[in-house]
């Protein structure tokens, strides 16, 4: 079975309504309709764009649950409208007196699911003062079962073991990271993760600044479609990547037969050669 994705590399520029917002989401979701995409993935922390709506500095992402209904609708509406399968990037939410940093799957047949992150940074802690979700799950979709692991995330190889457990072949992993350190260490540990776990990974980052919100004056971003290390694919295990600090899109075709091919009889077949007598499994 093959799939088609694509991410977007967002530019955060500052906006004046939430209908400006609207029409640059708009423009990607009906670029990746015309790649004919199945699956298009945007970056996190994409609304923190509407805080600068305000002409004042903003050091809190307190107002942003105000816009989740309109945020909802708008890619609920672009889902049915393409036929694409989209992931919104993250959206801050209020749930019971807490915010979180959760990830959008909009199918398009108009089902919304989510999935909040779950380990916080220390910004998204002392900063913003955002709670870490709870639990973890996968999505079933017509092309296999995928899950939204966002940016920090992919830093723990426990998650992603879970996850690829349960089922899950391409983990969607939207990112937001300011300096090359951070993006560094998201783009190796997404590599490090599709060799342990045998999966495809999809991530991409928000480029550009928005100068009156605090935290997201710089961001340092690049999407890519990373895969295992071996002889069915790329060498250096990138499918496909953007150029860094541009707003863009890539576009890649994945082959889910790949994965289960190397599985059974790659050159290394690191699922089945787990050491389970020796650690746990955490897949279970």
């Amino acid at each position: 079975m093959r799939l088609r994705v694509s991410a977007v590399q967002y530019n955060l520029e500052k906006v004046n309504s939430f209908e400006e917002f609207a029409k640059q989401v708009t423009h990607h979701v009906r670029t990746a309709h015309e790649y004919d995409s199945e699956f298009v993935l945007f970056p996190e922390f994409l609304t923190t764009q509407l805080l600068s709506i305000s002409d004042e500095t903003v050091s809190r992402v307190d107002d942003l649950p105000k816009y989740t209904e309109q945020y909802i609708e708008l890619f609920t509406n672009l889902a049915k409208e393409t036929g694409m399968h989209i992931i919104g990037g993250t959206h801050v939410i209020r749930k019971e007196g807490h915010l979180y940093n959760t990830a959008f799957l909009f199918y398009p047949d108009g089902r919304v699911v989510e999935q909040p992150k779950l380990h916080m940074t220390p910004t998204e802690k002392k900063d913003w003062n955002i709670t870490p979700g709870e639990s973890i799950q996968i999505f079933e979709t017509e092309k296999g079962k995928i899950a939204l692991l966002t940016c920090y995330d992919m830093e723990f190889p426990e998650i992603v073991r879970i996850v690829r457990g349960m089922g899950a072949d391409v983990i969607f992993a939207p990112s937001c990271t300011d300096d090359l350190h951070g993006f560094n260490r998201v783009r190796y540990t997404c590599h490090a993760r599709t060799i342990e776990n045998q999966v495809y990974v999809v991530t991409t980052g928000t480029v550009g600044a928005l100068k009156n919100v605090d935290f997201m004056r710089a961001n340092y971003g690049q999407a890519a479609v990373i895969t295992p290390n071996d002889i069915p694919f790329p060498k250096n295990g990138i499918l496909m990547e953007g150029e860094f600090n541009h707003e863009m899109i890539i576009t890649a075709d994945l082959d889910l037969s790949l994965l289960y091919k190397v599985r059974e009889e790659g050159s290394v077949t690191t699922w089945t050669d787990r050491r389970l007598d020796l650690y746990p499994d955490l897949s279970k």
